[in-house]
């Protein structure tokens, strides 16, 4: 590498020598690689001008054969002393791979077949000082170590580009589509507070920083849940925002410290309602992304279509685990009664806890039992904090979670909205924190004091965008849809 790098740096200072500005202000592309290409037939005997890195470079003695790449795609280029004189032709040798050129010239194709620009003029845009990743067996560039491609994401762009772009690409996709979605139903976006004054909304650890002017401790959000509703208080009936939320939490294949989710509030409509919704969502999300609703992931044919499968909490775990945790009311028997089945039982976790332990068992990770499309909805209550007790069924919370292929997707209410009974279970979050539950979510005044202004019925839903990423691109890590992620100290 640092032999590398010398001699590059000695081609960059004999640029300088002679009157060639290796980092221009300015470029003049004209047109993209695959617009030229694509339009090749129209563009006979016009001049064009592209740009892009070099990643291909054969020097034939009297002519040179290179090829540059932009964000749409490739392209060759073709040099000769003819067309562009003797200097700049034997300035091509001071070129590297990875440097950023701009080609003048017009198009021609090759005795292979090959579509190619004719160059009469190129500039150099930019000098690579440190050589590109090793090529592999076809000949392309590639990087297969994960470490490096995490930590240094323009390497792995770069490198593999056929891999990395669609999945990126796609990304892009899902958000724009989301957008359009909830816009097209009446939803307007909104921004709320990332630096909280207290956090909330969903079962985590925060992070915590301190503001110096106001001497006062701040949370970044674990969630825009709170603020989101304080606006449907406040009149505004459909809201949504696509958030960036951090949790002080572990790192896995579906978890990242910080990440992306989508939450929509819905005045005048329940958990029912909302699973329509956002099954309709996720179709449309589907269909602009990969123009089908019928994809795999991991292995598994997933169709994301509506109707989705619905099950209870309940009638799942106890399908597949044997255990109906309905007959094991006190926590101790209930947790007897996982570790009996080889199910870890952690003591500071309350008994709602513990069958979120038994619901992850059996929808989450490469070993989840169930794989399509499901609501899982009725919840605990001692669960499900933020969510509406069930009618006639006072143990019971109107709550579900979205699952596809192994993967939680999101999170919805029928919103609680009683002041008196949100207090209540603020109160047995505290409790539960006094027993070393160190996730459960504190009481939060202002929040309350808003549902005592009112708040109409009110349907919500968080989901996961690099999750549902995850899905349609069939990755089996958070990692590789992050663009940065988050990692240990090398």
């Amino acid at each position: 590498m640092s032999d590398e790098r010398e001699a590059r740096l000695e081609k960059l200072e004999a640029l300088r020598e002679a009157g060639v500005e290796p980092y221009p202000t300015r470029s003049s592309r004209d047109i993209t690689a695959a617009d030229a290409l694509a339009r090749y037939d129209e563009l006979q005997g016009q001049r064009v001008t592209v740009a892009g890195r070099l990643m291909a470079l054969n020097d034939m003695g009297k002519s040179v054969f290179a090829r540059i790449e932009d964000a749409t795609g490739r392209i060759q280029l073709y040099f000769r002393p003819n067309d562009l004189g003797e200097e700049a032709f034997r300035r091509t040798r001071l070129l590297d791979l990875g440097d950023f050129l701009q080609a003048s010239g017009t198009l021609f194709t090759t005795k292979t077949g090959e579509k190619t620009l004719r160059v009469d003029h190129y500039e150099l845009l930019a000098k690579t000082l440190r050589p590109l990743p090793a090529k592999g067996a076809g000949g392309d560039l590639k990087l297969f170590d994960p470490e490096t491609r995490h930590r240094k994401r323009y390497l792995d762009l770069i490198a593999n580009r056929d891999v990395e772009f669609p999945i990126f690409l796609a990304r892009a996709r899902v958000l724009s589509s989301m957008r359009e979605f909830l816009n097209s139903h009446g939803f307007i976006e909104v921004e709320t507070p990332i630096l909280q004054p207290l956090y909330g909304g969903a079962t985590a650890r925060p992070f915590v920083t301190h503001h110096n002017t106001l001497d006062r401790d701040l949370y970044l959000r674990i969630a825009p849940e709170l603020y989101l509703k304080r606006l449907i208080v406040g009149g505004l009936e459909r809201v949504y925002e696509i958030a960036r939320n951090f949790r002080n939490e572990g790192i896995d294949r579906d978890h990242n410290p910080e990440f992306t989710m989508m939450e929509f509030y819905q005045a005048y409509a329940d958990y029912e309602d909302v699973m329509r919704l956002v099954e309709e969502l996720y179709a449309a999300v589907a269909q602009a992304v990969l123009g089908t609703t019928r994809f795999e992931y991991q292995g598994a044919a997933i169709d994301i279509a509506p109707p989705w499968k619905r099950l209870t909490l309940r009638e799942a775990i106890a399908e597949v685990t044997g255990i109906d945790y309905e007959n094991y009311p006190e926590r101790e028997a209930l947790a007897a009664a996982m570790r009996e089945r080889g199910f870890e039982a952690d003591p500071k976790l309350a008994r709602g806890r513990l069958i979120d332990t038994l619901k992850d068992a059996i929808t989450r990770g490469e070993t989840a039992r169930i794989k399509d499309p499901l609501f899982l909805y009725d919840y605990p209550r001692d669960l499900s904090p933020l969510a509406k007790q069930k009618p006639g069924a006072p143990d019971t919370a109107e709550r579900f979670q979205a699952f596809a292929g192994g993967l939680e997707l999101g999170n919805a209410f029928t919103e609680l909205n009683d002041p008196l009974e949100q207090r209540a279970r603020f109160e047995e979050q505290a409790r539960q924190r006094a027993r070393g539950d160190d996730e459960a979510q504190p009481l939060d005044e202002d929040f309350l004091e808003a549902l005592e202004f009112g708040m109409p019925p009110t349907g919500g839903y968080g989901g996961g965008i690099d999750r549902l990423t995850m899905l349609l691109t069939d990755q089996s890590s958070i990692r590789e849809v992050i663009l940065f992620p988050t990692l240990r100290e090398k």
